[in-house]
């Protein structure tokens, strides 16, 4: 892969406001790269989270701390009108409630300060066919739970030595497996949401006969922390009950768990605010960095676009240290210029054949 033009494709991403297209970026750059360029860059060998960390390596060196959070998530880039393939595939979506045609990834998106990186990530590739049961249909699957792949992407961050004191994730990851992976292998410590039906025991003494109860069952004022203990989970946890109001006015309710038994209520739901980050990183993905806006068809070519939208994320995060703009005001300020620029043209036009 030409450094050179991959530094103008990122370029490209977070300058263009519509599709991008090998086609487009040679009109942009005026055939000083042409269209076969742009193709051969987007079907060269495929990148992979190895090739992420050599961008984001120096940065995260410059910002590292035992105080940091790693939040892992997953998202999907929605690719309704492209073929379907091992990446392009139809995955839940917890969001629409619903099952939705795209690329699916992980990532496991570091925190510290007002820096958050993009430190790994992971495809979700349905390789196997399989016959539905229950409608007689042939389907794809992936042979890794997102679960294995949440436990690799951890793998990935110790093995680069990154320094961190917290795992955060939504609730789709609060398995026993994963809460005993962070506290014993790793000896980091995790927040995680709790489904309102998961069962805890309020005692050592409880667990051990089996006495589990629903975990909305409790009473837990609130500002209150509670040691309870888990199914399948060998040390205690600290629970607390957050109560919220959603923006259509509804009441909404969220268990939070903890394995660093000293953190007091406000603490827990401090850090775990920090997760959010996470949720706007996918968003900026997607509106600043161009991630959905790429007509790919080859399954290289769009793994590579997907690795571009995240170089061009940490270009904007560059950016954003250095002018203290977040991506979106940074964008807004592009699509100004551009604005600017193109009633300037047709203005020029405008006189150039006498119209009024």
């Amino acid at each position: 892969m030409n450094p050179e033009h991959f530094d103008l494709y990122t370029d490209y991403l977070i300058s263009s406001f519509g599709p991008v297209t090998a086609t487009g970026l040679s009109r942009v750059l005026e055939g000083d790269l042409s269209h076969d360029q742009v193709t051969r860059l987007l079907n060269s060998a495929p990148k992979n989270s190895a090739d992420l960390w050599k961008v984001v390596k120096p940065l995260v060196r410059a910002i590292e701390s035992p105080e940091g959070t790693l939040s892992i998530d997953d998202s999907i880039s929605e690719k309704p009108y492209t073929d379907e393939n091992d990446l392009i595939a139809w995955h839940w979506s917890h969001a629409f409630e619903r099952h939705v045609k795209g690329l699916e990834f992980l990532t496991a998106y570091y925190n510290v300060g007002d820096v958050s990186l993009p430190i790994a990530f992971d495809l979700v590739e349905k390789t196997e066919e399989y016959l539905d049961p229950k409608t007689g249909k042939l389907k794809r699957r992936s042979p890794l739970s997102k679960n294995q792949r949440y436990l690799m992407l951890l793998r990935i961050a110790v093995h680069n030595q990154i320094p961190f004191r917290y795992v955060l994730n939504d609730v789709w990851f609060a398995a026993a497996q994963n809460m005993k992976y962070v506290k014993i292998e790793l000896r980091k410590d995790f927040i995680m949401p709790l489904k309102r039906n998961r069962k805890v025991a309020l005692s050592a003494s409880d667990k051990q006969k089996g006495r589990f109860v629903a975990v909305e069952t409790l009473e837990l004022p609130a500002g209150t922390t509670r040691e309870i203990w888990l199914e399948d989970v060998p040390f205690p946890v600290l629970l607390i009950k957050q109560v919220f109001i959603n923006d259509d006015g509804s009441r909404g309710v969220r268990y939070l768990v903890t394995s660093a038994l000293t953190l007091a209520y406000d603490q827990i739901t401090k850090l775990f605010q920090k997760r959010w980050g996470i949720e706007v990183y996918h968003k900026s993905l997607k509106q600043n960095a161009s991630l959905e806006h790429s007509p790919t068809r080859t399954e290289t070519s769009q793994r590579n676009h997907l690795f571009a939208s995240l170089c061009a994320f940490v270009k904007l995060e560059r950016l954003k240290l250095k002018t203290r703009q977040s991506h979106f005001a940074l964008k807004s300020k592009l699509y100004l210029s551009a604005t600017q620029a193109a009633l300037a043209e047709l203005v020029k036009v405008k006189k150039q054949f006498a119209i009024a």
